[in-house]
């Protein structure tokens, strides 16, 4: 496998599973555990990924997940600035196509929604504002399935703090921050996890001057839906699909090595019968991709 591919689906696997074992990984991928062990250890090193712990939107009460597109006049420093430094956002980025900058925004509810955008929109270099939400998110990380009750105490909440900092900690580390042993820390995890709490991946650095180019895509469909979307899903270069209400039935992102294949990806999309337009836009920078979040249940 070439180093370009072998990285495409190690990430691709701790995308899905942040603390898989190298075993694991070894297993699935193909490889020697020796050559895995080397490739994670070097994409960490060099903050090509990040692993971390994001609590599930909907266990926080934030019910309410919009993207939203902005088109600036002048330079949009100042703008980005503002995004980077709402507590609401979670990712801000940089873009060419339309509009200049893209963020998730998410929140408890509607009303919430507006205020946002309305402080949006009094920003002085900004233009104009374009927001679509999500209704059901289809593929991506970071945007779960909790839909139980599960209760959590203080030492469940530090290990939470713990691992959004750092999801592949050990459980003997782990262990020392909280004052339980390993297994008494694995069993805490592992409940949280399979409740949904909180998942476990890898945030991967994107852009021009990273290893693999990002491209956001709006869609409209028509006909069958739910089987183009289900096989738009199934793409290896489809990172993230969800079902929007605004201009967009849903939006796309792909990841892919360079300027060709994300091409590629495009006109795979737009030839499938079901989709009747569709509007572009690259990323250009990343300026923020942070899921960490304080949540009520936190010890003081």
């Amino acid at each position: 496998m070439a180093s370009a591919d072998f990285d495409a689906e190690l990430i691709r696997a701790l995308r899905e599973d942040g603390r898989a074992s190298v075993r694991a990984l070894a297993a699935e991928l193909g490889q020697s555990r020796a050559a895995v062990a080397a490739r994670l250890r070097l994409l960490l090193e060099d903050r090509t990924i990040r692993i971390i712990g994001a609590v599930d939107p909907s266990f926080l009460g934030q019910h309410v997940i919009a993207h939203v597109s902005v088109r600036t006049s002048g330079a949009i420093r100042d703008v980005a600035a503002v995004l980077q430094g709402m507590e609401e956002t979670v990712f801000v980025s940089a873009v060419a196509g339309v509009h200049d900058l893209v963020t998730e925004v998410r929140l408890g509810t509607m009303s919430e929604l507006h205020a946002v955008i309305e402080s949006v929109r009094s920003i002085p270099q900004v233009l104009d504002v374009n927001t679509l939400v999500y209704t059901s998110v289809v593929k991506g990380p970071f945007v779960s399935s909790y839909r139980g009750q599960i209760t959590i105490d203080e030492i469940d909440a530090a290990l939470i703090e713990q691992l959004q900092a750092d999801g592949r900690a050990s459980f003997r580390a782990l262990g020392e921050v909280v004052r339980l042993s390993p297994s008494a820390v694995a069993t805490r995890v592992q409940r949280l996890r399979a409740a949904h709490v909180i998942q476990i991946g890898a945030v991967e650095a994107r852009g021009p001057a990273h290893r693999r180019q990002s491209m956001g895509v709006g869609v409209n469909l028509r006909g069958d839906d739910d089987g183009a979307l289900a096989l738009i899903r199934s793409w290896p270069g489809v990172d993230f699909v969800a079902r929007t209400i605004g201009r967009f039935d849903a939006v796309i992102t792909f990841v892919e090595p360079s300027p060709g294949a994300l091409h590629e990806g495009l006109e795979r999309l737009r030839a499938l019968p079901s989709v009747s337009h569709t509007e572009a836009w690259l990323h250009l920078a990343v300026l923020k991709e942070d899921y960490a979040r304080q949540f009520p249940h936190a010890p003081e």
